[in-house]
């Protein structure tokens, strides 16, 4: 890629940030619309969750082929392709005339989705070749997410209330055509300088993973475990195919190299954790704020802000330190508010007074909005750029991993808890299992966070980077 003016490369930073804004919008503002969902399509709990993850679960899926992909045939290529299946699909979402046609239409979208933000993140790193500058980026890059959860719930609650549930979808097609015509216009190509090669057994392998272990923990619940229990085989068998096909092959999908990297691994594990605390709190926050307290979508949507505010705020605050001070402090704050958030949840029940979910709300929003810049930049910091796609790959297939997770672990913990009986009657006894979980996974972040960014820490990263680059300077120096 070409060395860029400032004012180019900010340009660039603000095409990235929008699809990044269509996609994460779009998680937000389905989330408040999941009752009135509810309603149209006679949908149980099982069909909401699919709502959400059969979009994740498929984006997880194809993130690394896409960051691969997209390294060898071209970043802007692939990303204006992402634009217009996203756009497409979110046109068929606004147009399904049952559940069964919604998801399929959401799995669409998730196809264009995975060629949006791995490769804008591999765009941002090879325009802002600057650590600091980069960090910041990131830190701006983090913000959107915080926009997207401020403003989702808003104009979701509003578009559900006064035009219907199907109109959240329309949100994407102006903002998808306006980073169309300025990727024409303004994004350079890029590529790797070395093509890497398709993986089609590690792909098979990974849809596998993820499908089979997602299907097996949304339908225990309801179809029992001698139904769950042979998906959650195929899914184990899967992960130990990788681990012993990937290593085999020169070019994997999977690079497990990159676990030898301690903050690479860490950065991995928190994204997991701190995404599956995220899906797990949206949706049990959604649910109880509309079918629990009886609010409509636009008040539970307002209820939303002092959660989505903090992470607003804090997410460019996150991207300062990271690239003053390291991802250490950023995430000490991250993983305490969290688990904070989820103990005042889980022991005291905090959706019960509206000072406590008030507290609970903003804690957790303080945690997540300084969790994201240090889990891109510590994914992407290290490696050589020539795999720029694929680290933030991994790095964005971790966060859909783990908010599929979240959404599915929660959904049937919840769902059991629930059984028969009406949400307004057990709702917070039931949900107390899951908001445990979600504090589980605080402490997670917290402790992971601490190990994986010492020194020790980073003298695995560099032995790392200098493995991953000694292919390319045998290779320069044969030729």
């Amino acid at each position: 890629m070409p060395e860029l003016s400032q004012r180019r490369r900010l340009l660039v930073l603000a095409i990235c940030c929008m699809s990044l804004l269509i996609v994460s919008l779009d998680n937000t503002v389905l989330n408040v619309a999941l009752p009135a969902m509810e309603r149209d399509l006679h949908a149980g709990t099982s069909g909401l969750q699919w709502t959400i993850d059969a979009y994740t679960l498929v984006l997880a899926s194809l993130l690394m082929l896409a960051g691969s992909t997209a390294d060898r045939i071209g970043r802007r290529k692939v990303f204006l392709a992402g634009l217009v299946v996203f756009s497409l699909g979110s046109l068929l979402c606004s147009l399904a005339p049952d559940l069964e046609w919604l998801i399929v239409a959401r799995m669409v979208q998730a196809v264009g989705g995975s060629m949006l933000n791995p490769v804008a993140m591999s765009i941002i790193t090879n325009t802002f070749t600057d650590p600091r500058e980069r960090a910041r980026a990131i830190g701006v890059w983090g913000a959107v997410v915080g926009i997207s959860m401020a403003a989702g719930p808003l104009i979701g609650g509003l578009l559900v209330e006064s035009v219907g549930w199907r109109s959240i979808f329309w949100v994407n097609l102006p903002v998808g055509l306006a980073a169309l015509l300025l990727t024409l216009r303004h994004v350079p190509e890029s590529r790797a300088p070395k093509a890497r090669r398709p993986d089609p057994v590690g792909q098979v392998l990974v849809i596998a993973l993820f499908g089979c272990l997602t299907y097996a923990i949304i339908e225990a619940p309801e179809a029992g475990l001698a139904t769950s229990l042979p998906f959650a085989a195929v899914a184990l068998a899967a992960l130990l195919g990788l681990l012993r096909y990937e290593p085999r092959r020169d070019e994997p999908l999977i690079d497990l190299r990159f676990f030898r990297s301690a903050p690479f691994s860490g950065a991995t594990v928190i994204a997991i954790s701190a995404f599956a605390a995220l899906g797990g709190f949206l949706f049990l926050s959604t649910l109880y704020l509309q079918n629990v307290r009886g609010l409509d979508a636009l008040h539970a949507g307002l209820w939303m802000l002092p959660m989505a505010l903090p992470t607003f705020l804090c997410a460019p605050l996150a991207g300062r330190l990271v690239g003053s001070r390291g991802p250490r402090v950023p995430l000490f704050v991250a993983g305490l508010a969290m688990t904070t958030s989820g103990v005042l949840f889980a022991a005291f029940d905090a959706e019960t007074s509206d000072t406590t979910l008030f507290l609970g709300y903003v804690l957790f929003g303080i945690g997540f909005g300084f969790v994201n810049a240090p889990i891109t930049n510590t994914a992407v910091s290290g490696m050589p750029r020539t795999q720029a796609g694929v680290a933030a790959a991994v790095a964005s297939t971790s966060r859909q991993l783990g908010q599929t997770l979240g959404v599915a672990v929660i959904g049937a913990v919840l769902a059991a808890g629930i059984g028969a009986s009406s949400y307004r009657d057990t709702f917070v006894s039931a949900a107390v299992p899951g908001w445990w979980i979600l504090a589980g996974c605080g402490a997670v972040v917290l402790v992971v966070g601490v190990v994986s960014s010492g020194a020790w820490a980073r003298g695995t990263a560099a032995r790392t980077a200098e493995r991953l680059a000694a292919p390319d300077v045998r290779e320069q120096v044969g030729a």
